[in-house]
């Protein structure tokens, strides 16, 4: 059930406390008033809370800070029939997040001041989560000439990427790292060779052979990241991969932060827990970009969040409808959503005993929000009250026809899931409650 309720104290008692950003795990209570966290410890409840105080008794559940998904795609502006941010904040409060990062690739591209604050403004009027958009990292998304970055960032641009989209001039990314450089911009890329992709749609092997399509081998990614990796280090300035599914990749991305350069990486949860072989019977909920790998490459990626070398866990949400999804596997668009699936998939990893509990939470939450600039990801006192209660054992089944999301082309159709988000706060307003 969704909800919007009066921003008056509230007390979360009896919980399991999670604050990743300091590795806290303790049992008590949280108190939020005025839009802030005022504190979190053993026995607030029994000391006596202000008056009107909403108590919420959560029952040994878990209390974590509010997720930042750090790649969703947005329809907003000109492709409302996919996903609109009044819808994507619906999806997300159910999964937990709080703060969605943006993509620039929409119609025209946020790749003008203008249109920075125009999804600004329709998040203030349409959104129960906050919305940080990501502008283009060059003009219309052609890789061909920079994006005005110090004036995006200006206008409340929180990084550059060109979304799905790799910058394939070596030159053009060099300047865009240099001028981000020089305005303490985050450039964040898509690091998929489009040549060496070229018609392939899903990972070059044995089992893409067997189903007759060309495949995209790991090379595409590691050739790119490994370029990037050498202009990073010639300008000295902030880069984050947005996107590795390979092991190869993983071993570019080590070396880059043994060198000391200021890289960063994100894997996104459908790379973390599904492999090529969830394809299946030609299934396009699972046709993504990059693709799904294999087994080996699945395990590399877990191994290297458990480690801290992939440092994010992002959603990668790219609502598709119908239309584009119901094709032959080759001609469908990739692209799956995962707002509302992100963290409860994520558990997967959690209940196998892959992952800690903490260092999921901590690359759903406080790292991206440190690696953005951003005042979220954590209880600490004082902080923005975006906090979300869990129940991390319950078992359910989805239903895609209960998602919010206006498309509903997940890759966890019917699958049986443990653990869900009950309760989603956001600035001391409860916006989701799971009854």
């Amino acid at each position: 059930m969704m909800m919007l309720t009066e921003r008056r104290p509230i007390l979360l008692a009896n919980a399991r406390i999670l604050d990743p950003s300091r590795d806290l795990d303790i049992d008590g209570d949280l108190l939020i008033a005025d839009g802030v966290i005022r504190e979190a410890k053993r026995g607030i409840g029994a000391a006596g809370v202000p008056e009107a105080t909403e108590v919420i008794d959560c029952k040994g559940k878990l209390i974590a800070p509010g997720l930042v998904d750090m790649r969703a795609f947005i329809g907003e502006p000109g492709a409302e029939y996919r996903e609109t941010i009044a819808s994507a904040s619906q999806a997300a409060a159910a999964g937990g997040v709080t703060t969605i990062v943006s993509q620039p690739d929409t119609s025209p591209a946020i790749d003008d001041p203008a249109i920075v604050d125009f999804v600004l403004r329709r998040a203030r009027d349409t959104s129960i989560v906050h919305v940080q958009p990501m502008a283009a990292l060059t003009k219309g998304l052609r890789g061909e000439e920079m994006a005005e970055i110090g004036l995006l960032k200006a206008a409340g641009a929180v990084a550059f990427t060109d979304g799905a989209k790799s910058v394939t001039n070596a030159q053009v990314m060099r300047r865009a790292l240099t001028y981000a450089r020089d305005f303490d911009a985050l450039v964040v890329h898509h690091t998929e060779d489009p040549d060496i992709v070229g018609e392939g749609v899903m990972n070059e092997g044995e089992f893409a052979a067997r189903l007759g399509l060309t495949g995209v081998p790991t090379a595409a990614e590691t050739i790119m990241l490994e370029r990037d990796m050498r202009l990073v280090a010639l300008t000295e300035s902030r880069y984050h991969a947005a996107s590795l599914t390979c092991g190869e990749a993983l071993d570019v991305l080590r070396r880059a932060k043994d060198q000391g350069l200021n890289v960063t990486a994100s894997a996104s949860i459908n790379h973390l827990t599904l492999n090529e072989i969830d394809v299946g019977p030609y299934r396009t909920f699972l046709k993504l970009s990059p693709p799904l790998r294999a087994e080996e490459d699945r395990a590399a990626l877990v191994a290297a969040l458990a480690s801290g070398l992939i440092d994010v866990v992002m959603s990668d949400h790219n609502p598709q409808d119908v239309e584009t999804k119901r094709l032959p596997f080759a001609e469908a668009s990739p692209g799956a959503i995962g707002l509302e699936t992100m963290l409860t998939a994520g558990l997967r990893l959690v209940h196998s005993g892959e992952v800690a509990l903490m260092t999921l939470l901590k690359a759903m939450s406080s790292v991206p929000a440190k690696i953005l600039g951003l005042a979220a990801g954590t209880l600490r006192q004082g902080s923005p009250a975006d906090v979300i209660v869990l129940d991390p054992d319950v078992p359910w089944v989805l239903d895609p026809a209960e998602l919010k999301s206006k498309c509903k082309n997940t890759p966890f159709d019917e699958a049986k899931l443990e653990g869900r988000v009950v309760r989603t706060i956001v600035a001391g307003r409860t916006v989701y409650e799971y009854v």
